[in-house]
């Protein structure tokens, strides 16, 4: 498996939304139907050789402030509170594996935490949403996205088989 690279038009749209340029790689892996990025996956390194806990990223204003609502609303406790601690855990040991075949270099020092960088827990609902949103099972992003206002979404293919 190889990255597959967002394009300079893609990095533009996404750098103007986080408001600095990236340090590290990135591929969209959801979109809204007209095309506008919602969430980025991220290669597990930057350019400089340091971590990258957060695969998968969540980038649309719209998700992004509903989410920050429901955070400030005590979410992140709330939101653990309604999963099985073993089905988190499996997200978590998931989301590890998946970034550990998706990284290329080994001789950087490796991120080990699950979803937004954490071991157990719930640290970032953004995180969660995104990583569900990305098409893999998260309990907590299921309950997110049930609970935010979803626009039509399309699932990218960001590996080169």
């Amino acid at each position: 498996m190889t990255f597959r690279d967002a394009t300079a038009q893609d990095l533009a749209v996404i750098e103007a939304l986080v408001g600095r340029p990236l340090a590290g790689r990135c591929a969209v892996v959801v979109r809204r139907r007209d095309g506008s990025p919602v969430v980025i996956e991220n290669e597990p390194h930057l350019r400089d050789g340091t971590p990258m806990p957060t695969l998968y990223w969540l980038i649309d204003t719209e998700l992004n402030e509903a989410v920050s609502r429901i955070e400030g609303a005590s979410g992140v406790h709330r939101f653990e509170g309604l999963v099985d601690p073993e089905d988190l855990e499996r997200a978590h040991d998931d989301y590890r594996r998946r970034r550990d075949m998706a990284t290329l270099r080994r001789d950087a020092i490796q991120a080990s935490g699950g979803v937004g960088g954490t071991r157990v827990g719930v640290k970032c609902l953004h995180a969660h949403l995104a990583n569900y949103l990305a098409g893999h099972d998260d309990p907590v992003g299921r309950l997110v996205a049930d609970a935010v206002a979803l626009p039509d979404l399309v699932i990218v293919d960001a590996r080169e088989f």
